[in-house]
């Protein structure tokens, strides 16, 4: 299905304001943001073809502590494949000088990462897609690389790449309020499997000039604006044991913008608190039980600080 997205992408390159990108290694390259402009179509694209096609993406209007504002809303019925199998940025590619964060269903083929391991997952393919938040194209060593580890010929690999500080990147990544909760989950132990259904929305956070601005704004969009909503089976008290820790105010990290806290880090992600990587706010429904487990609220003055409001 992400191979559809991507040649749909293709067909309107110029109405979203791509570029595909000739290489010499093979394959498909387009460019989504790096030296193309891009556009919110082009970023509503990229988000989708992240989740495989597994998810619904589009633009909501919202408010920000009484300022309307635009959401991003995902919808899947298939969360553990579409967030964890695929759009998860799990994959660091470093080749020579360059660095991308890696996502998208290119990562169920490489396997690198344990995350497959946990959810006893493996995929084989004869042809992936990939999406590389970076703010320079891949070269044909990347390439090669990332074919190699997806066990894939060049050609049948096509890569779209955008970084946080562009229109189609800056969408893309603020596109992640499901996906952060379902990963939150799975660090909590919880049997992720469990999650029939999600849907979430996050503030799009504006355009930055940098991709340093461009990183603090987009977390700062799920952790201090992102609204998750999990549809489950199962037991409650397993849901009540893990509920607190969900959304980002169950760090200690919580209350200060991520700009701030990725400095206080010297900019090691490493560094910061793994339980912060969540929505702000969090709502469990128990679909056989029929209770419904809240934490965490929206906090819009952060939000405002962090968007320069």
């Amino acid at each position: 299905m992400a191979w559809d997205l991507v040649h749909q992408l293709l067909n309107t390159a110029d109405e979203f304001r791509v570029e595909p990108v000739e290489t010499s290694a093979g394959g498909v390259v387009i460019d989504c943001g790096v030296e193309a402009m891009g556009s919110l179509g082009a970023g509503l694209a990229l988000a989708e073809i992240c989740l495989s096609g597994l998810a619904d993406v589009n633009l909501q209007p919202g408010q920000i502590g009484g300022v309307s504002w635009p959401h991003v809303f995902v919808q899947s019925d298939t969360p553990v494949e579409a967030c964890l199998l695929s759009q998860y940025a799990g994959w660091q590619i470093a080749v020579g000088k360059y660095f991308a964060m890696g996502s998208g269903p290119m990562r169920a083929a490489a396997g690198l990462e344990d995350l497959f391991r946990r959810l006893e997952y493996h995929e084989t393919a004869s042809g992936v897609v990939g999406i590389l938040e970076s703010g320079d194209l891949p070269t044909d060593e990347v390439i090669s690389y990332i074919a190699e580890q997806c066990g894939v010929a060049e050609r049948s690999l096509a890569l779209l790449v955008a970084p946080t500080s562009s229109v189609a990147g800056n969408l893309q990544v603020v596109a992640r309020s499901v996906e952060t909760s379902m990963h939150k989950l799975l660090e909590l132990g919880f049997d992720v499997n469990r999650v029939e259904s999600a849907c979430g929305s996050a503030p799009l956070s504006p355009v930055a000039g940098d991709d340093l601005t461009g990183i603090g704004r987009t977390n700062d969009a799920i952790l201090y604006g992102g609204q998750v909503t999990l549809f489950v089976h199962g037991d409650d008290e397993s849901i009540e044991e893990i509920v607190d820790q969900v959304p980002s105010s169950g760090s200690a990290a919580y209350g200060r913008t991520f700009l701030e806290l990725f400095e206080a880090a010297g900019r090691d992600f490493y560094k910061l608190d793994p339980l912060l990587f969540s929505p702000a706010e969090v709502l469990i429904h128990n679909v056989e039980t029929g209770r419904v487990h809240h934490r965490g609220r929206v906090n819009a003055e952060i939000l405002k600080q962090s968007f320069g409001l």
